[in-house]
């Protein structure tokens, strides 16, 4: 299969879409950790729309996750940039697995964890947040490094469709 020259509109939309519920799961954490001590304690905690949406949130982004794997299998992703040292690439690589990887386990841990009451769960869900935010983190980084450091014209590729 030949690389597209770009992202589709479906891809963009997609990982954007990801990206705000990522965001949004740090900012509603709070909330559902607070539910989550009240299980813990042996209650049951009281309807709460921020953990409502915490966890739909969450399915959302495994959802998103599942789509663009199959959409980055049968489609295909653009080649990186020209000159790419091959270190970098692999780099590229791995962190992009380490992020959909993160994006289907987190919500599946957390699932678990809420659904099934099993605390192991909660807890790798835990551990999996730090690793989350260093790889948004350093893809962000990455990108702006093209961008602005590089001057390659990354960044464009999620800002609009190519082909």
């Amino acid at each position: 299969m030949q690389a597209p020259k770009g992202y589709s509109r479906t891809q963009i939309a997609l990982h954007w879409a990801a990206f705000l519920l990522i965001v949004q799961q740090f900012v509603l954490h709070e909330g559902i950790a607070e539910a989550w001590d009240v299980i813990e304690e042996g209650g049951v905690p009281a309807f709460d729309p921020v953990v409502a949406a915490h966890v739909f949130g969450g399915m959302a982004v495994l959802a998103f996750a599942l789509w663009r794997l199959v959409l980055r299998r049968t489609r295909g992703v653009p080649e990186l940039p020209a000159g790419e040292p091959a270190l970098a690439r692999m780099a590229a690589h791995l962190g992009h697995y380490a992020l959909y990887a993160l994006m289907i386990l987190m919500p599946l841990s957390g699932a678990v964890a809420w659904f099934g009451g099993v605390e192991a769960a909660g807890e790798a869900h835990e551990a999996m947040k730090p690793l989350m935010l260093i790889l948004v983190a350093v893809h962000v980084f990455a990108a702006l490094w093209h961008q602005f450091w590089l001057k390659d014209n990354l960044l464009v590729r999620m800002k609009r469709p190519a082909d």
